[in-house]
């Protein structure tokens, strides 16, 4: 328990104006978005500045209370909210949402790490720059939580995770000192790179209270095609096809089963199946020109011709207008959040060699199958990056409790799979509380000690976001 007189000291750093204490108001701020993972907390703390969170956290050293970081509660594995039965102080960065600074000739924006990354995208292209992270949760996630899960979306293919787009920091490390690490150099060979500890950390090292991000020119055209196909292993050799002809203009493939676009067309506003005839697997492509709409609209052209002269592709459309651009990505964007109507879903968000999809696929589909016999597979993703978000949704008509109750044995056999063919339990949603114990069962156990000497170098009080990645003993 943390006393009422170590609450109230807390409560006088931001005032009580930015302190909630009503257990109904904490609420939503102990439950993540699958429900999964459900913690308890006396106090949240909504600072204003870098200055109020070192305060915080140096009280915080001072008494040994745990304190867990929270941007926009958005994150799969449950690293923002405590764990159950360890009640923490979370610390809400909401407050910190000021855009403080656009560099058009270096490229760079400097931010609040509680910025929402819409808000990001919106003063980027204000400016006439393209901030090309883009996440299906970009209008409720904050930065500061992209930055600690190194958050990856649909970009990563052109543009690299959200490490790539990261210049610089600026943390409050636990014992409340500040470190301004804000720099805008793209070139900085000076000793260890300390922003990458904090990228990636969710909140175990310190709390990310501003980061510097890299910009981009805006392209003058971008195009989007939707096209069916037979299976994983045509959306292969599709893709290759396609980086071979676009190189670095080619900004987006994705690939979709059809499944997923049925749950899609059934349950999100203004998603349509774009093509006339159904198909097995479907397979979104961008290409970003930096010439013009027409020299993007010719290079897609050329693409999915010779795709059709090659047998991998059975049909396509190119999208008219922007409108329809946009249109075509909420099928993917959306496809997640289509899922939950149909009840409960096992997810996993792995990551193998590109080369390696079309095998994983079919390998994890005969073995849940057979563990599973009802379940509906609904595999997408980032085919470009190798990251599949490999989800197993209910039986029609099934029990949602029952189906959730077989995760840990359906994660298992996944799992395996992914790691057998030299892949990643996690790539882009990192480890939490969720991937934890699998964290320290398939790294060598010179990784996790490396790993722990890090934390204990950082937080010797044990005090950032315990029971997260790695605990000090």
């Amino acid at each position: 328990m943390i006393s009422e007189s170590v609450l109230s000291r807390f409560v006088s750093i931001v005032g009580a104006d930015h302190a909630v204490r009503d257990a109904k108001d904490i609420a939503p701020y102990l439950k993540e978005p699958r429900d999964l993972f459900h913690g308890s907390s006396p106090l949240v703390l909504r600072p204003g500045s870098a200055e109020d969170v070192s305060q915080i956290l140096a009280l915080a050293t001072e008494t040994g209370t745990p304190i867990v970081p929270q941007s926009g509660n958005t994150g799969h594995v449950g690293g923002q909210v405590p764990v159950e039965g360890q009640p923490a102080v979370i610390v809400s960065l909401a407050r910190l949402n000021r855009i403080r600074a656009i560099d058009s000739s270096a490229n760079t924006i400097t931010v609040d790490s509680g910025c929402i990354l819409h808000d990001i995208q919106t003063a980027a292209d204000a400016a006439d720059r393209l901030f090309p992270l883009s996440l299906g949760s970009e209008g409720s996630c904050r930065i500061g939580g992209n930055l600690s899960t190194n958050a990856g979306g649909t970009g990563v293919l052109a543009y690299g995770n959200t490490r790539h787009l990261c210049l610089g920091v600026e943390v409050v490390l636990p014992t409340g000192e500040i470190w301004n690490g804000l720099r805008k150099l793209k070139k900085d060979n000076t000793g260890y790179d300390l922003r990458d500890l904090f990228i990636g950390a969710e909140g175990t090292l310190g709390i990310v209270t501003g980061a510097v991000l890299r910009l981009f020119p805006k392209p003058k055209g971008r195009q989007v095609a939707i096209a069916g196909l037979k299976s994983p292993r045509d959306a292969l050799s599709f893709f290759e096809q396609a980086e071979k002809q676009c190189a670095g203009e080619l900004t987006g493939f994705e690939i979709m089963p059809r499944i997923g676009i049925e749950f899609t067309v059934a349950h999100i506003p203004g998603a349509r199946d774009p093509l006339s005839s159904r198909h097995d697997w479907y397979v979104l492509v961008e290409i970003s020109s930096p010439e013009s709409m027409e020299a993007a609209t010719s290079k897609m052209e050329r693409l999915l011709e010779s795709a059709f002269e090659a047998g991998l592709v059975d049909d396509a459309v190119i999208a008219q207008s922007e409108a329809q651009n946009a249109t075509f990505w909420l099928i993917r964007e959306s496809m997640s959040e289509a899922q939950k109507p149909e009840g409960a879903s096992i997810k996993h968000d792995v990551s193998v060699p590109v080369s390696s999809i079309p095998e994983f696929m079919e390998e994890a589909d005969r073995a849940v199958i057979k563990a599973m016999p009802e379940a509906r597979i609904v595999a997408f993703g980032h085919m470009g990056d190798g990251n599949i978000h490999y989800n197993i949704s209910q039986p029609k008509g099934g029990d949602g409790a029952s189906h959730q109750a077989r995760r840990h044995e359906i994660h298992n056999i996944v799992y395996g799979i992914a790691l057998a063919m030299g892949g990643s339990i996690s790539a882009e949603h990192g480890i939490g509380q969720m991937k934890r114990d699998r964290l320290a069962a398939i790294r060598q156990p010179i990784e996790i000690d490396l790993m722990r000497r890090i934390k204990k170098a950082f937080d010797p009080a044990g005090i950032m976001n315990p029971g997260k990645i790695v605990s000090l003993s």
